[in-house]
């Protein structure tokens, strides 16, 4: 039996609605009864307005990714790697509309004019998608789900990402209001980290965060949220982090947040760490801290900064790095790290590194000590 009363909907240009899909196959309770209209509802919504065959990976609370490799196959991260799961999605073609329409319900466009796109679904998943013949074996499909409760440093120490003294040296670095990154690889749990880091601040302080893509929760009772805006099909509108990180400081924060700093945005951050605004932090993608002063600088160069430029507003603007590594199945705090600007030039200097049997002090611990007001003594 089909719901052509949908589908009528669609051809006269009106996209479904919960509203219509439900109306449509009302019509038919004479038939279904009342508890096949409810199934034949769900199921019109998964085809028309869910995420289709892929509805049961993302509602799956252990799921964090789900990638789809055009037809070859699809793997999914419920925290402990990647693994393949069966899933039968059709074909090439079944699997454009997909992804058609989950960019649509992003709100973005994808066809062969527009053939990829970035975009925040209404769950709060993040899509990237792309079409042939820019990847091949038919369209790839990528989300990101968003964790459905916002963790705190106390569930990062239970989940065995930091012991419980690395836990109390990262509270002791939100309590000071010291600048810092946390930085790590794709996938080294680094948003993670730094939501639980801000459910430390003082309820009485103000944050104001900006992302490209919404995917910080945090869990503290004053959260602004600014989200970038990607250009319509016309080509404008555009709302880029650099405007949104200018715009945050007009909106009286005590804490300036930027989600992943990875472009122009450096120079507005900077500036903003180097005015008055203490205690901002984001992430970044570094391989060790000590690629994080390199990073700074080509992403400066991206705003027009010399490298000359940006070390001299690092220097002054940021205190702490956080390092993430992936540990097998686990997450990990790997290293903490404190900069310093002596006469061997601006570097990270290791402070804390993580040890099978706790962490062991570096070279750069009396530094952080210093900073932190620690004890002599990890």
């Amino acid at each position: 039996m089909t719901t052509a009363a949908v589908w009528d909907h669609i051809r006269r240009g009106r996209g479904p609605t919960p509203t219509r899909v439900a109306h449509a196959v009302g019509q038919e309770s004479a038939v279904l009864g009342a508890a096949g209209v409810a199934r034949r509802a769900d199921r019109m919504e998964d085809a028309l307005l869910g995420s289709g065959p892929l509805t049961d990976l993302v509602e799956d609370p252990r799921v964090t990714d789900v990638l789809v490799n055009g037809v070859t196959g699809v793997w999914v991260d419920r925290g402990g790697g990647l693994t393949p799961v069966d899933v039968d999605l059709g074909d090439a073609a079944d699997l454009r509309r997909l992804a058609v329409r989950l960019a649509g319900a992003a709100g973005r466009r994808l066809d062969d004019a527009s053939p990829y796109v970035d975009g925040l679904l209404p769950a709060g998943v993040r899509l990237h998608a792309v079409l042939p013949p820019l990847v091949d074996g038919g369209p790839h499909i990528s989300l990101r789900i968003p964790r459905r409760s916002a963790p705190t440093l106390a569930d990062l120490e239970d989940w065995g990402a930091c012991t419980p003294a690395m836990a109390a040296v990262l509270r002791a670095v939100v309590a000071r209001r010291c600048a810092f990154l946390v930085t790590g690889g794709t996938g080294s749990g680094k948003t993670t980290l730094l939501a639980g880091l801000l459910a430390e601040v003082a309820a009485t302080e103000r944050l104001l965060v900006v992302e490209d893509v919404k995917e910080l929760a945090i869990r503290h009772p004053h959260v602004v949220a600014l989200q970038a805006r990607q250009p319509n099909v016309e080509g404008t509108g555009a709302v880029d982090l650099a405007t949104l990180v200018r715009q945050s400081l007009r909106m009286r924060p005590d804490r300036v947040v930027i989600g992943e700093v990875r472009g122009a945005e450096v120079r507005d951050m900077l500036t903003a760490l180097n005015t008055g605004h203490e205690g901002g932090c984001g992430t970044v993608h570094a391989n060790a801290p000590a690629d994080v002063i390199a990073r700074m600088e080509a992403l400066g160069a991206l705003a027009g900064m010399s490298p000359q430029a940006t070390r001299s507003q690092l220097a002054s603007a940021l205190r702490v790095v956080v390092h993430m590594r992936r540990d097998g199945h686990a997450r990990v705090v790997d290293s903490i790290g404190v900069l310093d600007g002596g006469a061997r030039g601006l570097r990270v200097v290791p402070a804390l590194h993580r040890a099978p049997d706790g962490y062991r002090r570096e070279a750069g611990y009396a530094l952080l000590a210093g900073l932190l007001d620690l004890p002599e003594e990890p």
